[in-house]
């Protein structure tokens, strides 16, 4: 990658994330960064577009939560510093590839591309899944008590990871099959998995 582009991502467009709840700070961006590149080794792809769609993957989160892959993507094609490195075609895949990362998104990503950005952002690690559930119950519901933080982190990770959850996983990595495969089994173990909520959303509050 051209030094200037690098320079340019670690200094205008990751610092962003400065400004997003606790689950989309600059060390998740940074974590699907080094998930993206390593995911890609095997794919004949343009590593400098996985890196770039790393980069801005979540960026639409400025604009708000709930659309911020469509206005992420947008922001992407439409910055016009990047536009010194890529085509405009390679900016459509890009933009795509952001647009196609949702884990809720019923249909594949429509590129290669979109196929590693989804998998690295899954990250499926029991003790990042059940952090980034309650420090968004924090910020949405200020207002719960305990038993319910507790209750909605089991009821979201039932939902998104368990064995009917809506998560997809495009590539099928290795790491991401072991993480599902472990929360699947504390599932089935439902005071183990209370237990882990519970030491986690202890040690987030007392921060």
């Amino acid at each position: 990658m051209e030094k200037e582009l690098l320079t340019y991502l670690y200094n205008k467009i990751i610092p962003l994330y400065r400004h997003f709840d606790d689950a989309h700070q600059m060390d998740h961006v940074e974590k699907v960064i080094e998930n993206s590149i390593e995911i890609a080794k095997p794919y004949e792809v343009n590593h400098d577009m996985v890196y770039v769609i790393a980069c801005y993957h979540d960026i639409g989160m400025q604009f708000g939560r709930n659309d911020h892959h469509i206005t992420g993507g947008l922001f992407l094609y439409n910055d016009q510093e990047l536009s010194k490195y890529f085509t405009k075609e390679q900016r459509r895949i890009m933009k795509e590839a952001v647009e196609d990362h949702r884990a809720s998104n019923d249909e594949p990503p429509r590129s290669i591309y979109g196929k590693i950005i989804a998998e690295a952002d899954r990250d499926i690690d029991i003790d990042i899944v059940v952090t980034r559930t309650i420090q968004y119950g924090f910020k949405h519901y200020p207002d719960s008590n305990e038993e319910e933080h507790i209750k909605r982190a089991y009821q979201h990770i039932e939902e998104k990871y368990g064995p009917n959850g809506y998560l997809k996983l495009w590539l099928e990595t290795k790491k991401n099959r072991d993480g599902l495969n472990k929360i699947h089994h504390l599932l089935s173990d439902s005071k183990t998995l209370r237990t882990l909520i519970f030491e986690h959303y202890k040690k987030i509050k007392n921060k």
